[in-house]
């Protein structure tokens, strides 16, 4: 199993508003940069589009380190939120509506085909990585102001 690391971030002006992703993909001595947007989102959605995004282009199941500043994407993923909202109709442990179903449902999907270990990262810190996804998204987002 080829292994890949990603990094995504997501940005929105105002929330909601113009919002953008970017990620980076990493094999080997490739490198890969991929961002989007759209004109009325959240900055949680934009989130989960960069990673479902990256993860949508491998063409084989992968063991992907995915690299995130968003507490929202890491924690449903790794503590099993998602799957736990899935569960129970789309709704969270407080009975209240989980959000962006939508998303959720496609990269819950996606987390079957590929061996994901899950990483959170600092937001606008050292990792140039992170950064460099980070000036994607907002890149993005400005094409909507």
């Amino acid at each position: 199993m080829k292994r890949v690391t990603i990094y995504t971030d997501g940005a929105c002006s105002g929330n909601p508003g113009p919002g953008g992703w970017g990620a980076v993909l990493l094999y080997g001595q490739h490198k890969k940069e991929i961002s989007g947007g759209e004109a009325q989102t959240t900055n949680n959605r934009m989130e989960l589009t960069a990673v479902i995004r990256a993860l949508s282009i491998l063409k084989e199941p992968c063991a992907v380190d995915l690299w995130s500043d968003s507490k929202y994407v890491i924690d449903a993923l790794e503590k099993g939120w998602a799957q736990g909202w899935k569960k129970r109709g789309w709704v969270k442990s407080d009975k209240k509506p989980a959000l962006n179903p939508d998303l959720w449902e496609e990269l819950l999907a996606l987390t079957q085909t590929h061996r994901l270990t899950y990483h959170w990262v600092k937001g606008h810190a050292e990792n140039p990585y992170n950064n460099r996804c980070d000036e994607l998204a907002v890149a993005e987002s400005r094409k909507f102001q």
